[in-house]
């Protein structure tokens, strides 16, 4: 067949690449004030936040786009861009004040070295920088954590001062062998003051400091922050537990106080990135007497606390197992005044029918309530779409916006995003076959996405792509994915399999896989090959696989368990062996969960543990493996270090099986960063290429 661009050309693959990944991503957006012009007309600007590959410089950039909307109260009469997008440089956090009159920004600055590199916070007014501080020179502590897990930058409400989240100032340590030459003109005082002991503490150069694992590797002690923006003095906040870690604050009705999540950091810290299972609690820490109130059960785990416009109620996400990272959550109503707690949407452990499948966002949007402190607006999965809801806070309805159930609700486009052509999509819904029925969770169904080229000569020549996602409790959704768009314009079918255990399906879903993997997971994706091969007629003799972490793992044990059906297969920091991974990773529950068994601090796996961690492992099914293997492995990976995947890579070259591996050497675990990105996608395309034929 013809196809859109042919495999043996990868300038031709390069230059597909380069428009592609042009394509932005939308990362945040928020509403302005209400402003009455001169002439009675009413509008609003919408500021929004973007992210986009830059090929030249190597690196995600941000940039920044207005969108004014001018409305007559009931109907939009305008909407559409105001002015050209401008790249917002160095900024790592932004948040407008609540009058919308000034904006604060934490900005990096500076070299890219050891101790180069600066913060500051910068107070806008209008058309200029009002004030802007250097906190690094300040050192009140160390840098400010910008991350979605702890981070924040919140005003209070009288919008005289900033909130934030930084690293907790550590003492200077120095070797026992330092010496100092004294100034000899320097007066006694002087001297004294440089012979203190707390100066340096000597021999404390190599203490270990535990961190949050992957992607927080710098930070280990957050800290409460309060800046005054009027006088500049900064004040590390008292009065939080020792036994947590403060994060996601913001100022307490009438700025009395701060409400924060706390996470538990004893005996020792896990992992958090992609962690909503870390054990966690709503805190209030009153300013003024230093005393601190437990406002959530601490048992369970927390996040993304939100105070309504008119500051009575708080609304947060409340996960009710601590054992599967991610799963569906409840939506949880505190009343400030009442101190009472309600639970407004509680877990779906089932869809039914068409109805709503549950909460699955790690995160609630920072402007989540409507104006009338009724309505909270939120985004989750739903089996494989994602979809936008309101949630009525006093009767517990759920309504979908994107479904245009909500009567008021009226979409007005922005700006038009330019299609890509010649991709077709469609989402399938399969039902496991009787013999592969979970016997604790019976009836579940599953769902896979498949993408394919638009009006192919011939089917029976299409290549297809398998991809199960990572996690394993994630999922895909039909949302722009720049490596199936690439695969599908160069003449692939790309099939992406939400198997059971994937988020947005249930909280049975979920829960049906811990103890399965290597199983469960593995024979959903068998199956919906199969099937897809069966109705569509792709050429059966030209299947391959890519997948990442989870996904890296279902790869490797469907190469090893149906060696005939892959002709090739991409692992990006694939899981290989559990039971080696158990002592490495910065998630040693995932591993314990993941095979069965439960997680506790203090357990130490016996034979037996480790007998079944080996039996679920993709490296189990080595003697079995002769598809070519790519492998591509983040030498900072945290999550599954990169010695799972030599471990495989030797195993398969000591058997003769053609194998590559890339090694990244400043790469972390989700091989994000811009050049390995774009390296790994051409390699993987030359390793199709060669084990597929063009």
């Amino acid at each position: 067949m013809e196809r859109q661009v042919l495999l043996s050309e990868p300038e031709e693959a390069a230059a597909l690449y380069r428009g592609l990944s042009r394509q932005p991503a939308l990362s945040a957006a928020c509403l302005g004030p209400e402003v009455t012009t001169q002439y009675g007309g009413q509008y609003r600007t919408v500021h929004t936040e973007w992210t986009q590959r830059d090929l030249e410089r190597m690196e995600n950039i941000r940039f920044c786009r207005q969108y004014l909307v001018f409305h007559d109260g009931d109907s939009v009469v305008f909407a559409g861009p105001a002015g050209n997008s401008v790249e917002t440089r160095g900024e790592l956090l932004s948040r407008e004040s609540p009058s919308g009159t000034m904006k604060a920004v934490l900005r990096k600055a500076g070299g890219t070295g050891p101790g180069e590199e600066k913060q500051f916070l910068e107070v806008w007014e209008k058309n200029r920088k009002l004030k802007s501080f250097n906190l690094s020179a300040l050192e009140k502590h160390g840098p400010v954590y910008e991350d979605d897990c702890f981070g924040c930058l919140s005003w209070s409400h009288s919008e005289t001062h900033l909130l934030y989240v930084a690293e907790k100032k550590r003492p200077k340590a120095e070797s026992f062998f330092q010496t100092k030459a004294l100034d000899v003109s320097a007066s006694d005082d002087e001297i004294a003051r440089l012979k203190k002991p707390d100066q340096a503490i000597k021999g404390d150069q190599f203490v270990f400091y535990e961190d949050w694992g992957e992607n927080m590797v710098s930070k280990s002690i957050p800290v409460l922050c309060v800046l005054d923006v009027e006088s500049g003095n900064i004040s590390v906040l008292e009065g939080v537990p020792e036994n947590v870690s403060p994060g996601q604050a913001f100022w307490a009705p009438g700025d009395a106080g701060v409400v924060f999540v706390g996470w538990w950091h004893e005996p020792f810290r896990l992992g958090i990135r992609f962690c909503t299972n870390r054990r966690s609690a709503l805190y209030y820490v009153d300013l003024i007497g230093g005393k601190c109130e437990l406002l959530s059960d601490d048992s369970l785990a927390v996040s993304s606390p939100r105070l309504s416009p008119d500051q009575c109620r708080i609304v947060y996400l409340q996960y009710p197992s601590l054992i599967p990272h991610h799963q569906c959550s409840q939506l949880c109503l505190y009343d400030w005044y009442t101190k009472v707690t309600s639970v407004v949407v509680d877990v779906v452990p089932r869809q039914l029918g068409e109805n709503f499948s549950g909460i699955y966002c790690s995160l609630l949007p920072l402007g989540c309530w409507s104006a009338d402190s009724q309505r909270v607006v939120f985004d989750s999965a739903q089996r494989s779409r994602q979809d936008l809801f309101a949630v009525d806070t006093q009767v517990g309805t759920v309504t979908s916006l994107t479904a245009g159930k909500e009567q008021s609700v009226l979409w007005v486009s922005l700006e038009e995003a330019e299609p890509i052509p010649d991709i077709h999509w469609g989402i399938r819904v399969l039902q496991p076959p009787p013999e592969q029925e979970n016997v604790q969770y019976a009836g579940l169904d599953f769902e896979a996405i498949l993408l394919q080229p638009g009006s192919p000569p011939d089917k029976t020549q299409v290549p297809m792509v398998v991809m199960p996602h990572g996690g394993p409790h994630s999922s895909f959704v039909t949302a722009w994915m720049l490596f199936p768009a690439m695969l599908c314009k160069m003449g692939f079918a790309v099939l992406l399999v939400n198997y059971r255990g994937s988020t947005g399906f249930g909280q049975d879903s979920i829960l049906s896989l811990p103890g399965n993997v290597g199983h469960q997971d593995v024979k959903d994706v068998q199956f919906a090959v199969e099937q897809v091969l069966q109705e569509e007629h792709f050429d059966a003799s030209h299947v391959a696989l890519m997948g990442g972490s989870h996904g890296g793992f279902i790869s490797c044990h469907l190469i090893g368990q149906y060696p005939e059906t892959y002709r090739a297969c991409v692992a990006r920091n694939p899981v290989i062996n559990i039971a080696s991974m158990l002592g490495s990773t910065d998630i040693p529950d995932w591993c314990v969960v993941e095979a069965g068994f439960p997680f506790s601090s203090d357990c130490l796996p016996d034979l037996s543990v480790w007998a079944e961690m080996l039996d679920k492992s993709p490296i189990r099914y080595i003697p079995q493996v002769k598809t070519p293997l790519l492998l591509m492995l983040g030498q900072e990976d945290r999550r599954v270090p990169f010695k799972q995947g030599m471990e495989y890579y030797r195993a398969l070259k000591t058997r003769n099986v053609p194998v590559r591996l890339l090694l990244y050497p400043k790469s972390t675990h989700a091989l994000s960063e811009v050049e390995v990105e774009s390296d790994s996608f051409m390699n993987a395309v030359l390793w199709l290429r060669t084990h597929l034929g063009s």
